[in-house]
């Protein structure tokens, strides 16, 4: 069984992180079911463990909270679902590089039910979308933004930290950083694509796609994205 809680308001940053790690020290003892929690967050920046200081370029602009999870900088904000993944990663095959796929998955069903295509890109950690009515890249190809982010970390095999899906943010908070250290390439929201998208309507369809792609075939979950 897989516990669904969702905080209503702005969840502080070091209270999230410390009841996350509770919460997958006691699933990893047996004390306590998997679990995921959805928040949103006050404007502000994480650092994962693989975060170049040159990448925080505007260090002042939102507090900055150095993180174990992986990866570089993030940001998280109102209007951004942010969804803990808490999961027993032994007991799902320990497959790390698995796991982080259907992660991926994950959030590529979940944009499908709004009829959005998101895409994973080699080398660039999180989910994209085209934008084919922007100037395209050097290299002739449709330029793109990125939806969502993916930063995760395990202790005794259980995962927590997770996905970030950004719904309606305010974009121009992600100009104090280099996301994810990716330069060359934008981010994008549900609502700055024009879909009328609420924060309840992703709820219900991060519900909706994750037996399909956790619990139904975990092994082909990480085959092909859906």
């Amino acid at each position: 069984m897989v516990e669904w809680i969702i905080t209503d308001g702005l969840t502080d940053y070091r209270t999230a992180e410390a009841w996350m790690e509770a919460r997958a020290s006691a699933i990893a003892a047996g004390e306590a079911e998997e679990c995921i929690w959805l928040v949103e967050h006050p404007p502000l920046y994480t650092a994962g463990t693989s975060a170049r200081a040159a990448d925080l370029t505007e260090p002042d602009r939102f507090p900055v909270y150095p993180t174990r999870r992986g990866g570089q900088y993030t940001y998280h904000g109102p209007g951004q679902r942010v969804a803990y993944v808490m999961l027993n990663v032994a007991a799902r095959g320990r497959d790390v590089r698995c796991f982080v796929r259907q992660l991926e998955n994950w959030v590529i069903a979940t944009l499908d039910q709004f009829n959005l295509r998101g895409e994973i890109r080699p080398g660039r950690v999180g989910v994209w979308v085209q934008r084919p009515e922007k100037p395209a890249q050097v290299d002739g190809s449709p330029a793109e933004d990125k939806i969502a982010a993916i930063g995760i970390r395990l202790r005794k095999w259980v995962s927590f930290h997770g996905i970030s899906i950004n719904v309606e943010p305010d974009l121009s908070h992600f100009g104090g950083i280099v996301p994810c250290g990716i330069a060359d390439h934008g981010v994008t929201s549900l609502v700055d694509l024009g879909l009328p998208v609420t924060m309840d309507d992703v709820d219900l369809a991060l519900r909706a796609t994750f037996d399909d792609v956790f619990a139904h075939d975990p092994a082909g979950s990480c085959d092909t994205a859906p």
